[in-house]
């Protein structure tokens, strides 16, 4: 018998069923585990009439992660059936187990997430630890999937359908303390030995314990769906999920499918219809796309990957921001909660004032929410120094510059910095288009000066993009990938070039966007596939919200640039709508209350009416396919570019980047797995068309020609 199960019974008759799969830092759903678990359950059967009750726990930091993503990945459509029948075999396991006609506690000592809460869902009484590091939840949509082993059915029957749905649909995690209220487990203890002693007792106490849906006349909590209030909410629930989802994300849908189904049949059935749903989204493409990147790339990523080895690591003591506007106030804020001092500078004692106030709202909301104490507030506050003075950069071992996209600005304040901080300090500049190379030349060590592209809002925003300068240092390179970590965030790492990654490869989305309203597309229509192909907003709204003259700005800085170089930038049909925006019609965006749209006070923002007599023309309309390919594939095009020139260094990182900086499409799994999926040769085609019908700036690089020709992927 495997050790992946250990099956210990004591005096008292109680079994301790300790899951500890062997090589492996997580307990997982794989072959060992069904194995052991059949055994365990035949067992159990086989002893009954000696047995008192059954407590579940696990020898690992966690109870249970969940499914084998190894396995599910590799699951394609012609092993469906296969897939199905093993499905099936694993909610029996657990079936038999609650139905043993024995008390069964789930002893939850660490993180019982997916797979995991399944498994403690078919127990009849779960104590959790009372401990920061216990989460529970379903978090399975997450990855395109569905809670596959009985975690729709029995959340159903436990909550009830509306409860039940922000767990499935949104994969909302709780603490315990919050299980507790919500019903999801009975009981808290403080340590093992007392949670082991709590969960004797209760089996003391619960000699014939069955699960609620297996007690004659019992009913759904709050109904089934042909009660008036639940048929009520189920009548506009489909449109609001369509609305939110607009039909990319498979998942929610299924598994409101499952859910909504299950509730108006039998137990056994309502499996049968949870493993059906299961079953299409593993086999699906989406899932795999999700799995790919948001749990193999990002944990690759998250392990270092494109961190320099041989570099022992580095913790940030104390922080310089420059500029305390909406960035400077965002990275003091990240900085001061991961235990960093920072000293936040700006012009004025007013303006440096004002950037800690930011902190200062964010973490008074989390105390009125109960999420943190008064203490824990205050003392984050104060490792925040507001100040006009460069003199307090001294004992600073990393300085961030924040200010305007202006060069000279930059090269100013970081110069003045790097002479008050201490001799090794790490210089960052949070640039995001203008090259690393070029602003370093103002400090006195270029080697230690880094670009840190930061995304606003900073205490939202996952991901940081980590630019190496030409003549960045490797050491300084892993102290900056250090930092990142540090304020948990999620580090990319490109090489210098104008714009590096995201900010280029944004710009094709707003361009391509700005580029169809000035060919006379319809612009309601141009915002509406946007977000029908995944993206989070349209190209005219987000470019409201960035500013034209922010656009324009930086254009103009480019110009200058190159000019010096002997170069021209190239020229781009967005150019001139936003040239007619800003020096015409006047509308430079969100922040001037006019840009596409309208911002009329205390109304919903609209498309600015005028916008279709001013661009609209009857023969400029084209297909809804054809306004969604040309968003999509002009960024992943641009990808494969940055590729191609050096620019990125792994596909983790471009795919990763792409969706945590730039709002891509997240169900394709990122701008490189978009093309993967798509599969080469007929994007090559697609993007060949396009080229024809748009502009050569969907041409496909030489690159991605290649890897088509032989067959490889990204």
């Amino acid at each position: 018998m495997t050790d992946a199960i250990r099956y210990e019974k004591g005096q008292d008759n109680i079994v301790v069923l300790t899951m500890d799969m062997p090589g492996q830092s997580a307990n997982t759903m794989n072959a060992e585990y069904r194995a052991a678990m059949g055994n365990i359950v035949d067992r159990l059967e086989a002893e009954k009439d000696s047995i008192a009750g059954v407590i579940l726990t696990s020898a690992k930091k966690t109870f249970f992660a969940g499914g084998d993503l190894n396995e599910l990945i590799k699951v394609t459509k012609a092993d469906a059936a296969q897939f199905y029948q093993m499905i099936l075999n694993i909610k029996g396991q657990l079936r038999r187990l609650e139905c043993l006609g024995k008390p069964v506690v789930a002893a939850i000592n660490g993180a019982a997430l997916g797979g995991g809460w399944e498994i403690a869902l078919a127990c009849h009484h779960r104590i959790a630890l009372d401990s920061s590091s216990v989460q529970i939840g379903l978090p399975e949509v997450t990855l395109g999937l569905l809670p596959g082993g009985g975690g729709v059915v029995r959340m159903v029957r436990i909550l009830g359908l509306e409860k039940s749905l922000p767990y499935l649909l949104e994969g909302k995690k709780v603490r315990p303390q919050e299980a507790l209220k919500a019903g999801l487990i009975q009981d808290i203890a403080s340590d093992r030995d007392d949670m082991l002693a709590k969960a004797r007792a209760w089996i003391a106490a619960n000699p014939a314990a069955v699960q609620p849906w297996d007690v004659k006349g019992y009913k759904i909590p709050g109904g089934t769906p042909s009660t008036p209030a639940v048929a009520q909410m189920l009548a506009i629930a489909p449109s609001v999920l369509r609305d939110k989802t607009k039909g990319c994300f498979p998942a929610p849908e299924k598994i409101m499918c499952a859910a909504v189904e299950g509730a108006q049949v039998d137990f056994d059935t309502a499996q049968l219809i949870e493993a059906r749903y299961f079953t299409e989204l593993t086999t699906g493409q989406v899932a795999k796309n999700m799995i790919g990147t948001f749990w193999f790339q990002l944990n690759e990523i998250n392990a270092g990957g494109s961190r320099p080895k041989g570099y022992a690591p580095y913790v940030t003591k104390k922080v310089g921001v420059l500029g305390a506007g909406m960035m400077g106030a965002g990275i003091a804020y990240v900085s001061a909660v991961a235990g960093i001092d920072v000293v936040l500078k700006d012009v004025s004692m007013e303006a440096a004032e004002k950037g800690k106030a930011y902190s200062s709202k964010l973490l008074d909301k989390k105390v009125s929410r109960g999420h943190m104490s008064v203490e824990k507030r205050d003392g984050i506050l104060g490792r925040i120094t507001a100040t006009d003075k460069e003199a307090d950069f001294a004992g600073c071992d990393l300085i961030i510059e924040a200010v305007f996209e202006d060069r000279d600005l930059k090269a100013n304040v970081t110069a003045a910095a790097e002479r008050c901080a201490l001799s090794d300090a790490v210089i960052a500049s949070n640039t995001s288009t203008l090259p690393i190379t070029g602003l370093a030349t103002a400090v006195q060590k270029q080697d230690k000066f880094i670009g840190l592209h930061f995304f606003s809002p900073v205490d939202k925003m996952p991901l940081v993009e980590i630019i190496k300068g030409e003549l960045t240092s490797d050491e300084t390179l892993a102290r900056g990938f250090d930092y990142v970590m540090q304020i948990k965030k999620t580090p990319i790492v490109v090489n210098d070039s104008r714009g590096f990654f995201t900010s280029r490869v944004f710009g094709t989305f707003t361009n391509e966007g700005i580029a169809m309203l000035g060919e006379g597309v319809n612009a309601a229509m141009i915002e509406n596939e946007a977000r029908k192909a995944g993206m989070p907003v349209g190209p005219l709204a987000i470019s409201d919200e960035v500013s034209m003259s922010l656009m324009n700005h930086i254009r103009q800085q480019t110009v200058k640039d190159l000019k010096a170089e002997g170069k021209e930038i190239p020229a781009h049909p967005a150019f001139a709508v936003i040239d007619l925006m800003l020096n015409e019609y006047k509308r430079p965006g969100k922040a001037a209350n006019g840009g596409f749209y309208d911002y009329p006070v205390g109304g919903k923002k609209h498309l600015w009416p005028e916008l279709k007599a001013r661009f609209e023309k009857a023969e400029g309309q084209i297909s809804q396919e054809d306004v969604r390919d040309r968003i999509l594939f002009i960024q992943a095009i641009e990808t494969v570019r940055c590729l191609e020139e050096g620019v990125l260094l792994s596909t983790a990182d471009a795919n990763i980047g792409s969706i945590f900086g730039i709002g891509f499409a997240a169900w394709t799994g990122g701008a490189l797995q978009f093309i993967n999926q798509y599969g080469l040769p007929d994007f090559v085609a697609r993007a060949q068309y396009l080229a024809e019908q748009y502009g050569e700036r969907f041409d496909p690089p030489a690159l991605l020609v290649e890897k088509a020709a032989k067959g490889e992927l990204f």
